[in-house]
């Protein structure tokens, strides 16, 4: 997986790369095509960006909340149909218990402060993980938030909390045995369609397009069964300081490439 560079902070796209995003966003407003249907980003360097700031990690994290806010009202006027984020790993439970509080705390605050903006953009929201481990209040303030936007028809917006990809594959093989041992399920019936039926995903589009933040070359367990055709776009700017720009500059960088699905690209 090959870094894309992007451009620092404060600076413009260059010229060429303006001038697609701009053509995109005309393009996307008409028709939809031209943008991906489904992103998804891994929201990395929270905690380094705070650090090499001088302040504690936290602050990386409530920072990194008006990058959500920011990108996720710029993907709904996009006109993209979902935005998942990676807000918590199921290995994440080994960092500090005070950083753990903080976040949790963070996310009820968040499901609380956003209604207004997920009423706004119409924007519905959902949520994959387990539900385990995670405080009531948290999970009340997320099923009071899912509960109120059930009924808008914007982008959706699926937050992965206490998320690994694994376990999701392994619930999705434990669910097909069950009904296979059951006699409901014969085994032979089983394809890629009733295995994707069994995720966690279920109904959702596959992800066009993987952004990772922070410069790292790997995808955490996040969505591997989802993420097989998707298109990768990394770059070192970290979470806190991504913008409207940089999410531009990776729609602009999927519209180039030529997705050929495993066969040949056009003659």
């Amino acid at each position: 997986m090959a870094a894309t560079p992007t451009q620092p902070r404060g600076q413009s796209l260059s010229p060429p790369a303006a001038a697609q995003v701009q053509a995109q966003r005309e393009s996307a407003s008409k028709t939809g095509i031209g943008l991906p249907r489904h992103v998804a980003i891994i929201m990395d360097g929270n905690g380094r960006w705070a650090q090499k700031q001088g302040l504690p990690r936290i602050e990386g994290h409530r920072r990194g909340v008006s990058s959500v806010r920011r990108i996720t009202e710029h993907a709904a006027s996009l006109g993209l149909e979902q935005l998942t984020l990676y807000c918590l790993s199921s290995e994440n439970w080994r960092r500090p218990q005070a950083e753990l509080s903080f976040l949790m705390q963070l996310l009820g605050q968040y499901m609380v402060e956003e209604r207004s903006l997920l009423m706004r953009q119409r924007i519905r929201l959902t949520m994959i993980g387990a539900r385990e481990g995670l405080p009531p209040e948290t999970l009340a303030d997320l099923d009071k938030t899912v509960e109120l936007c059930a009924g808008n028809d914007g982008m959706r917006l699926c937050l992965a909390i206490n998320y690994g990809g694994r376990g999701e594959l392994v619930a999705a093989a434990r669910a097909l045995a069950r009904e296979a041992a059951a006699g409901q399920l014969d085994p032979e019936a089983i394809d890629e369609q009733v295995f994707a039926d069994r995720l966690l995903t279920a109904g959702m589009p596959d992800p066009d397009l993987l952004i990772r933040t922070a410069g790292e070359l790997r995808v955490s367990n996040f969505l591997l069964w989802q993420i097989s055709y998707a298109e990768l776009w990394v770059t070192p700017v970290a979470w806190p300081e991504f913008t409207e720009e940089h999410l531009d500059e990776a729609f602009a960088a999927f519209t180039a490439r030529d997705r050929r699905f495993g066969g040949l690209g056009p003659s």
